[in-house]
């Protein structure tokens, strides 16, 4: 039986303000990537993400990015790739922390928003982010697309994670379609479930050429800000399960350790 994780972006809130049904979503994923309070999040938040996590048996996972609050880390921001690695190395801490006082631990680390997309691209992007995994925690799973940052956290002997994104556009390397363009983003309910399936079953995603790619999807993402999502993140789940698909945390859906391959 094939088994995947299910995690969705949460804590993304900020003060008084709140995005998503974090609640909810909760009593569905398997994990969570939790924002570090560069993009979103703050102590507060932060603090309530983990101890719900904590409660529900629900993976734990960085969600670091650019210091953007104001662009919710979705701009380009021309920092050295030692800023990026200091900028995920103060992140992570401050998750490790929340997750001790909790009781719990961060089992893996997944780049948010601009920087998510650069760190597969740009080999010294990937190289930090890699390299602050490793010499903070080099038991956490890094979560990422094919490419770069997947690459250089293998060579590194960490255990890679490939995530999938459903309600995603990709192009014909596999890369996302940036949202700046149209179509980047899927909103059909019944193409995002079906893409989803097959993405976990086949191993394959159409690309917006209509060419068959193939995926390794580990984990899928459930994005929770949109309306509705609540609703789509459980069809999802129940369709994945009458399919044959077990739902696990990132931690056991991967062998406890890899091979660079």
């Amino acid at each position: 039986m094939p088994t995947v994780d299910l995690v969705a972006d949460l804590g993304e809130g900020f003060g008084a303000y709140s995005i998503g049904d974090d609640n909810a979503l909760l009593d569905i994923v398997s994990s969570a990537n939790i924002a570090c309070g560069f993009h979103a999040g703050d102590p507060d938040i932060m603090n309530a993400t983990v101890a719900a996590c904590v409660s529900r048996g629900v993976g734990i996972g960085a969600h670091p990015s650019f210091p953007d609050l104001r662009g919710f880390g979705r701009r380009t921001m021309d920092l050295t790739a030692d800023e990026v690695r200091n900028d995920v190395i103060y992140q992570l801490g401050a998750l490790k922390a929340f997750a001790a006082y909790h009781g719990g631990s961060v089992a893996h680390l997944a780049p948010h928003g601009r920087l998510g997309n650069l760190v597969a691209t740009r080999p010294d992007y990937a190289d930090a982010v890699a390299d602050a995994a490793l010499r903070v925690d080099p038991d956490l799973i890094v979560l990422a697309q094919d490419g770069e940052l997947a690459d250089a956290a293998a060579e590194r002997g960490l255990r890679v994670a490939i995530v999938g994104i459903a309600d995603r556009a990709y192009e014909d390397d596999g890369t996302l379609v940036p949202r700046t363009k149209p179509g980047a983003v899927i909103h059909d309910p019944d193409v995002i479930v079906e893409r989803t399936v097959r993405m976990v079953r086949e191993g394959l995603i159409q690309a917006v050429s209509g060419r068959d790619l193939p995926i390794k999807a580990d984990t899928v993402l459930l994005h929770g800000d949109n309306p509705g999502a609540v609703e789509l993140a459980r069809l999802i789940k129940t369709e994945l399960v009458a399919a044959g698909v077990a739902i696990a945390p990132l931690a056991k859906v991967l062998p406890t350790s890899q091979k660079v391959s």
